[in-house]
């Protein structure tokens, strides 16, 4: 997990509400693509790990006979269930526990999600219990936006003012980022590869999956995504959350005066992992 940091039931605490329709999306080939990748063909079971409100889990969902989603926020799983029902997709367990947790009675898996989730996570513990879960040739999927600038020329409205957005949360919450009830002073960890290749996976395999969309964003849509965040989550201005939404509809409305807003879609990249079909 982060140095210094310790994982509290607040880090996402009254983000839920905000997380489908302030997060911009994974690309629309995903599904497809890992269908392709992975030779799904509606056997088998998938774990996501980190779950949220049921981003990745209820469109891959239908691929397998049964699809289990776990998260530590029961708003984020209320929020998954709703949305669930919402698209028919009955073949979800929606299990509420933290992946340290695991592997909590669960079962066997042939496929286990992490979409950008592992990061807040003891990652060597669970990298350890997932491989201990998954069947023989199983794999861990590690999904996440590709992280390189966008051009923003050619949008037909001006993009979010990220910075002056940043500016004025640390205005409110101090300079150092807020995590639950904690900072992070040195930010989440990286190191992936090292932790799954020494938990006994093989690979990387790299997909790459192209978004190629421009949305347009209102001035709700860019507040959403940013109580969506753990962050900025709303719990976090405490009696002055009034306030702070105040200035940041002022700011947002200063960076565009009809309130509307451009931002594309970055591409979305999967690293696959492979538990060989030999290992016990």
């Amino acid at each position: 997990m982060p140095e210094g940091w310790e994982w509290d039931g607040s880090l996402f605490e009254g983000s839920a509400p905000y997380y489908e329709r302030g997060r911009l999306p994974y690309a629309a080939g995903l599904p497809e693509a890992l269908r392709h990748a992975l030779l799904l063909d509606g056997s088998g079971r998938l774990l996501d790990v980190g779950c949220g409100p049921g981003t990745v889990i209820l469109p891959l969902a239908p691929m397998f006979s049964e699809a289990v989603g776990i998260d530590p926020d029961e708003g984020m799983l209320a929020e998954a269930r709703r949305r669930g029902e919402g698209a028919g997709v009955g073949n979800v367990r929606w299990v509420r526990a933290r992946a340290e947790e695991l592997p909590a009675g669960l079962g066997a898996f042939r496929v286990a999600v992490f979409a950008q989730s592992f990061h807040w996570m003891d990652q060597e513990r669970v990298a350890d219990t997932v491989h201990r879960m998954l069947t023989p040739g199983g794999v861990f999927v590690h999904i996440s936006d590709v992280k390189e600038p966008l051009p923003s020329a050619g949008l037909p409205y001006p993009v979010p003012p990220t910075s002056g957005i940043r500016g004025l949360v640390r205005r409110y919450l101090g300079p150092v980022r807020r995590a639950g009830q904690g900072v992070l002073v040195r930010g989440t960890p990286g190191g992936e590869a090292v932790v799954l290749a020494r938990a006994g996976f093989a690979g990387p395999e790299r997909l790459r999956v192209p978004a190629d969309t421009v949305l347009e964003r209102t001035v709700d849509d860019v507040v959403a995504r940013v109580y969506s965040r753990s962050d900025s989550a709303p719990h976090l201005f405490g009696p002055r959350l009034a306030e702070f939404d105040s200035d940041l509809r002022r700011l947002l409305q200063e960076a565009s005066a009809g309130g509307r807003f451009s931002e594309r879609v970055p591409d979305t990249e999967v690293f696959v992992w492979r538990r060989s079909a030999t290992a016990d």
